[in-house]
């Protein structure tokens, strides 16, 4: 008999952008402050039992990438530290649409599912230009079913000015 644990656990926040596309949660494991081994394996499977192969982060890299690698989850990082810089946003958005158009299944993930997470979120939708910054916005508002605050609309606000 199987646990109900042998398939994984979903990470917490987990939110599909694009159904079996791209989806965002926070970090495999936890937040920093709370992180666990154990959960973190227990997610990545999870992650690779419902057909993920990439893992984009805006943290900067961890030093326990061997655990993903060893389920074939490639993982790269777009660190986002201080105020989010332009050149690293649209590297993680040319990144984010080269998987959706390779047929990847891609987690977007950060620390937790903060503002400059779904931030990111938005901002690629505009860069994308699936949609203007308002509705954008509106649109990652009613997939997190909260409001998004002063941080999320600065990463917004870097997309729309241009080079």
């Amino acid at each position: 008999m199987r646990s109900k644990w042998a398939s994984g656990i979903t990470p917490r926040g987990f939110i599909w952008v694009f159904r079996d596309r791209l989806a965002v949660s926070e970090r495999p494991g936890g937040s920093t402050a709370q992180h666990r081994k154990v959960r973190r394996d227990e997610e990545l499977l999870w992650l690779k039992n419902q057909g993920f192969n990439r893992i984009i982060s805006i943290l900067p890299p961890f030093g326990n990438l061997d655990v993903s690698r060893e389920l074939g989850l490639t993982t790269v990082h777009y660190p986002l530290r201080g105020e989010p810089q332009r050149p690293t946003l649209v590297a993680c958005y040319e990144d984010l649409d080269l998987s959706a158009h390779s047929g990847l299944v891609t987690l977007l993930h950060g620390d937790e599912v903060s503002d400059r997470l779904l931030g990111v979120v938005a901002g690629y939708l505009v860069w994308g230009e699936r949609a203007d910054a308002p509705r954008a916005i509106a649109m990652v508002e009613r997939l997190a079913r909260r409001s998004l605050g002063p941080h999320a609309r600065e990463v917004v606000s870097i997309v729309t000015e241009g080079p």
